[in-house]
């Protein structure tokens, strides 16, 4: 797949939303960042978000952040790096923040289900009907755990076995959302009959 190629239409839409994972997807990961001068968006996410919002899909952030938990930064250190990506990317429709640790057992953590679960119920939308962009297996894992479609896009902490495993990988961040909404468009095409609100036409084709 390649962004210049475009498809003609965008299908009959029902709600659906594409949720990203925070650090290493959308934002350099630092570790337990609670600084908001140190969010530095990755190469693309700019274009890649804007081209989600283009064609009327929601957008929301997942992430887990266990240094709430171990007590290295405050939820509202969280809170204050959200704003600084809202800023810098325009405001999401969710974030979902898991602040426990693994040994909390937590069903919010990734890659449980609950993040995603949360998003779709704030966002109004079925987690089928959700696409969840991320760097790591957990991001996958919490996807498949959802009933949502998991894109994995390797960073170098990404194993080989995270990658091995995932239904679908891009190359970069801008691939992982042509694909997403090519995905999305086959379930607005299935799901057509149920509604009869046209959106604005994304002009993307998947490719493979």
């Amino acid at each position: 797949m390649t962004s210049s190629t475009r498809a003609s239409s965008w299908p009959l839409a029902v709600p659906s939303a594409v949720l990203f994972d925070r650090d290493g997807t959308l934002v350099v990961d630092v570790p337990h960042n609670g600084d908001p001068d140190l969010v530095q968006l990755v190469p693309g996410a700019e274009e890649a978000v804007a081209a989600v919002r283009e064609v009327g899909v929601a957008t929301g952030v997942l992430t887990n952040q266990s240094a709430v938990g171990r007590g290295l930064i405050t939820r509202d250190q969280v809170d204050d790096v959200a704003a600084r990506v809202d800023e810098l990317l325009g405001a999401f429709g969710t974030w979902a923040v898991c602040p426990h640790v693994a040994e909390d057992g937590c069903r919010c953590r990734k890659p449980a289900p609950g993040l995603v679960l949360q998003a779709a119920e704030t966002l109004g939308v079925d987690p089928a009907h959700c696409v969840v962009i991320g760097d790591i297996g957990a991001d996958v894992g919490a996807a498949r755990a959802a009933g949502a479609l998991g894109v994995l896009v390797p960073t170098p902490v990404t194993l080989p076995a995270e990658i091995a495993d995932a239904d679908v990988v891009a190359a970069d961040l801008r691939e992982a959302v042509d694909l997403a909404l090519a995905h999305l468009a086959q379930v607005a095409s299935r799901a057509g009959s149920a509604t009869s609100r046209v959106l604005p036409s994304p002009e993307r084709e998947a490719t493979s």
